[in-house]
Parts: C-alpha cells; structure tokens; sequence
C-alpha cells in the first residue's frame, strides 16, 4: 500500500511550503489579516509536528521544513531545507505582503528542489507540497508545473500537493465547522472556469492514512476527498496546513 512509510529520525518527511505573498494577502480574514492567519496556521501545525517528533525532552527529525515565499519573485524563507527542530528554533517567520501572484515561478522552485532530493528519499516517506494562495495567479499557468510535481514519485507513493485557497470562491458547505466538513471531491460541484476548478486539478486526493491520522485528530473528511482546502476561515485554513503534515509517525 502507498503512503505507509512512517516519518521516523532515520525516514524523515520532508514538507515544502509554498505560501503566497501577495498584495491582497494585507486584506482581512475574520478579525485578522489573511497573512496573519497564515502565520498563525503554520505555527499551529509546526506545534503538531514538534508533539509528534518529541520524546521526553527531545525532538527527534522526524520532519524536515522548507518554506518559499512567492510574489513577483521568490524567497527561500529558512535558507534551505530545516529539521523541525531547527524550526522550532527558528520560529516562524513574519510574512509581508508584496505584489504580484506569480504562482508559476514559485512552482518551479519547488520543482528544482524536488529533482535534487528525490534521489535522497527512496527510503522515505512521499514528499508534501503544501501551497497557500488567496488570489489567481499572473504570468504562465501553474496547472502543468503542478502536474509534473505530483508525477514526481518515491516507493512510498507520488509527491502529493495540498492547495489552500483563500477567496470568497468557495463550494457548497465550506461554511461549516471545519470539524464536520466532508472535503472537496469529484462529485463536489465547482464552476469550470473558476480558479478552485484549476486548483482541484492540481490537488492530490488523501491518502487513506493521511485521512486516519485527520479521523484522530478529529476531522471527518470522506474518502476521496482532495488536499484542497477553500480557506473560508482561518480554522479552515489551519485544517490545509494539517492535512499537509500528517504523515504517519514512529509511535512515541
């Protein structure tokens, strides 16, 4: 079965944050600022990886970080790949809005960084993408940068790609208690020419193990369901960054 490698100090996961920077991330969420909410997501689920990796008093690198922050260009927010307990001891960085939405060019730097590992990680669990974007992008399309990506593949599985869409775009039921929510699916209708359609094809479907360790966690989504996740609200929003990190782990 796929998706069954678990992220131990020998087999770490590796997570690759995409996170959009543009302008229109300065604009609200709730009682926030969308980058505000991002920020406080991915601390929310470094604090879940850093519970996940710890024993007794230490934290083993059960995970290993990289975060790129895009606009009209891209930042390499750590300096290179980092295990959680370098992040941990990092912090996470502040996000500052800039200006364009050049996902295509942010894509590819993920890209690159997966061609150069992924000879180091055929013991490994799949790779993680997680993007985060609030707005259509400008430039060249992403869709066949993103499509290469999750062609990309490991013996544990293909690189799987988590969207987090922040947009009033959104489909029947996001409004729920992210608890209850059953995901997005085939079956899910979405307008054809709306970005959410695009980001749906550029999303994998959760693994099944990735969806028990969600089930654990106390959310309900159905088989089937996409890593994608239309950021509603920031406890939706938190929900994507947890999908992304919830590779089977090493009991502690």
């Amino acid at each position: 079965m796929p998706y069954q490698t678990l992220a131990t100090s020998q087999t770490p996961a590796l997570i690759i944050y995409l996170l959009d920077v543009s302008a229109s991330m300065s604009m609200p969420l709730a009682d926030k600022r969308r980058t505000d909410v991002v920020t406080d997501a991915l601390a929310a689920a470094l604090r879940q990886m850093v519970f996940r990796s710890t024993k007794g008093r230490r934290i083993f690198p059960r995970y290993r970080m990289a975060i790129y922050a895009y606009s009209e260009k891209v930042f390499d927010v750590l300096g290179g790949i980092k295990t959680v307990a370098e992040v941990a001891r990092l912090g996470v960085p502040e996000l500052a809005p800039m200006a364009t939405t050049d996902t295509a060019k942010g894509l590819r730097y993920v890209e690159k960084l997966l061609q150069a590992e992924l000879g180091n990680l055929q013991s490994m669990p799949a790779p993680v993408v997680c993007h985060m974007t609030d707005g259509i992008f400008t430039g060249e399309d992403p869709e066949p940068i993103s499509q290469r990506i999750m062609q990309m593949q490991v013996p544990d599985g293909h690189v799987l790609m988590t969207n987090i869409f922040i947009s009033d775009e959104l489909p029947e039921g996001s409004g729920l208690d992210s608890r209850r929510w059953p995901g997005i699916t085939d079956q899910t209708a979405l307008s054809p020419e709306k970005y959410l359609s695009k980001l749906r094809r550029m999303s994998s479907k959760i693994p099944e193990s990735y969806r028990t360790m969600m089930a654990e966690s106390g959310y309900q989504l159905q088989p089937g369901a996409y890593m994608l996740l239309p950021g509603a609200n920031p406890e939706l929003v938190a929900m994507g960054f947890q999908i992304a990190s919830a590779t089977p782990v090493q009991t502690r």
